[in-house]
């Protein structure tokens, strides 16, 4: 279920993640005993999951900014295998400390001493709403992570990985844009999705106009206007523009009401599209039956439904095994 947030309201960590993040702050403090080894663990934690990095580049604000816990930062280790419970001393004193204000009263904290920049991050299967202070409105979909930077005089957005539709309050004299794997939108009063599939990015314009163009502006020297209905797709080198009707464009933003729409579109790739949204994943054994087609609506977290439709519709047999659905004829 999707939740909506002020602008300023922080992402919704679990508190084993924000002790761990807290931890790895600790021990970091102590440059006597950081070392490559205890760097490499600490990317190798960041790289298990974008809400690692979010949780922990968020405390790292915390840290950086709050002049009250300075009397905490003492040399301290960290064992990233300890138990939380297990973790005893300073650490405990520091984690309490950032957790306590992430908790409660932090509010009013938050808007004195936070930076402009601010992270998101959503889970596989989740969505979240932003709000933002000027007005503009954006939904993140499955496995995003998106940093916004407002000030008043500067409206920008990452799209690190992932999926958001933007619906922008236009302000011509501070432009929104922004920035997703070499590449750039900026709204001209506009509605659009944009999707960032590491060497391939996607954005459909639902409404208005925006501008899109690689962030170094030298490897292109026109920028494509996008008008409704115009479906852009970038890489690393190019950027090529089709039209989709209102429906299909609507049939993408499906996402939004908890449901995927397909039509005639194949198993292998309805299972591309599925498997972004569950742990459980749905694998197509059998090379024919990837080709067969299939349309209708679907539940975004649940695999099983498909499976049994490509059953009913063309007789495959499918196994559960716990983690995955495999579908073979």
């Amino acid at each position: 279920m999707s939740d909506t947030r002020e602008h300023s309201a922080l992402p919704p960590y679990t508190m084993d993640i924000e002790a761990v993040a807290a931890e790895w702050i600790a021990a970091r403090s102590d440059t006597a005993s950081w070392n490559d080894a205890e760097s490499a663990k600490l990317e190798a934690w960041l790289a298990e999951s974008a809400t690692h990095e979010v949780a922990y580049l968020r405390l790292l604000s915390l840290w950086n900014s709050a002049d009250r816990l300075a009397v905490l930062r003492r040399p301290m280790r960290s064992e990233f295998s300890a138990p939380v419970s297990a973790r005893k001393g300073p650490f405990l004193r520091v984690a309490a400390v950032i957790l306590a204000i992430l908790a409660v009263g932090s509010t009013a904290y938050f808007y004195s001493h936070t930076p402009t920049e601010r992270a998101y991050a959503t889970r596989v299967g989740g969505s979240e709403t932003i709000m933002l202070a000027d007005g503009s409105r954006i939904e993140l979909n499955t496995n995003t992570v998106l940093r916004t930077r407002i000030t008043p005089a500067q409206r920008w957005v990452a799209l690190v990985q992932g999926e958001a539709f933007f619906q922008i309050r236009h302000d011509a004299a501070h432009p929104f844009v922004v920035e997703t794997n070499g590449h750039r939108i900026t709204d001209l009063g506009t509605k659009f999705l944009v999707r960032n599939q590491g060497e391939r990015v996607e954005v459909a314009l639902m409404e208005g106009r925006a501008q899109f163009d690689f962030s170094d502006r030298r490897t292109q020297a026109h920028p494509t206007v996008l008008v409704p209905g115009d479906v852009a797709v970038a890489t690393a080198s190019a950027i090529s523009v089709t039209r989709k009707t209102t429906q299909a464009l609507s049939n993408e933003l499906a996402w939004r009401r908890g449901v995927l729409i397909f039509d005639r579109t194949s198993l292998a790739d309805v299972a591309n599209e599925v498997n972004r949204y569950s742990g459980k994943k749905l694998v197509i054994a059998d090379p024919e039956a990837a080709r067969l087609t299939i349309g209708g609506t679907f539940p975004t977290r649940n695999v099983r439904t498909i499976a049994e439709a490509a059953q009913d519709f063309y007789g495959l047999h499918f196994e559960d095994h716990g983690d995955e659905i495999v579908i073979s004829r």
